[in-house]
């Protein structure tokens, strides 16, 4: 499993080889494992925030999000945490579920 260290660069990790790796996250929620211990990258995280952004400024639940999107009401908040990977396809229908070109949700993400 991958231990964390500091850095000043930003976050990083020591890989299974013992190589360190430097990631630039914005906040903890970038930087939280999943249950295998392999990092969360920090464009899924990024994707989520502007996800849910998107989605609170219509005022929308994520149940209502869901909904019109036709996914789960638990995969949305799931995306939106940065804990699932999304298809083309769900990216699609979430973007126009929220009426904008997919693009905007990768708002910030090099």
């Amino acid at each position: 499993m991958a231990e964390p260290c500091s850095s000043e660069m930003g976050v990083s990790f020591y890989s299974r080889n013992l190589t360190c790796v430097h990631l630039t996250c914005v906040d903890c929620e970038n930087q939280a494992s999943d249950d295998r211990g392999v990092q969360n990258l920090r464009g899924r995280g990024l994707f989520g925030k502007n996800l849910r952004k998107l989605r609170e400024k219509r005022g929308w639940s994520q149940e209502q999000l869901a909904e019109v999107a036709n996914l789960h009401r638990n995969y949305i908040g799931n995306v939106e945490r940065g804990e699932q990977n999304i298809s083309i396809d769900n990216i699609e229908k979430l973007a126009h579920a929220l009426g904008v070109k997919p693009e905007k949700l990768f708002a910030g993400i090099p």
